[in-house]
């Protein structure tokens, strides 16, 4: 069957502790000035941070690109096909959208495609 490569942003989640981000181990909690850091960002020498350690900084809204996911469905719009979801094993007549709509996203009203698994990004 047909297969796409998925080319996103995903979800932004800003500026991020080193905790949160990259799920290190908060410290103990009588340890000094603050508990979710990482407690050693390296060695004397070299005398840098490896880009490798945990740290703070932008979560999310990165570009990400998903290969090969397989196409279920390609569907026109509502006001073009009332009856989009239609299909020759169910002969119900029905648009794609459910009862009250999709959660945090509402009615289908546009061309639309659907495919295996998840895709990046917010819902809208």
């Amino acid at each position: 069957s047909e297969a796409v490569d998925v080319c996103a942003v995903t979800k932004g989640h800003g500026f991020e502790g080193v905790v949160h981000r990259w799920g290190v181990k908060c410290l103990p909690r009588k340890s000094h000035r603050g508990l979710r850091k990482v407690a050693c960002i390296g060695a004397w020498h070299p005398s840098r941070v490896m880009y490798t350690v945990a740290r703070a900084g932008q979560n999310g809204y990165h570009h990400r690109t998903h290969l090969n996911k397989k196409i279920y469905r390609v569907g026109r719009s509502c006001t073009v096909d009332p009856k989009n979801a239609t299909t020759a094993f169910d002969l119900t007549e029905k648009v794609i959208t459910p009862m009250g709509g999709f959660v945090g996203y509402g009615q289908v009203r546009n061309d639309f495609i659907m495919l295996k698994g998840s895709v990046a990004g917010p819902r809208r």
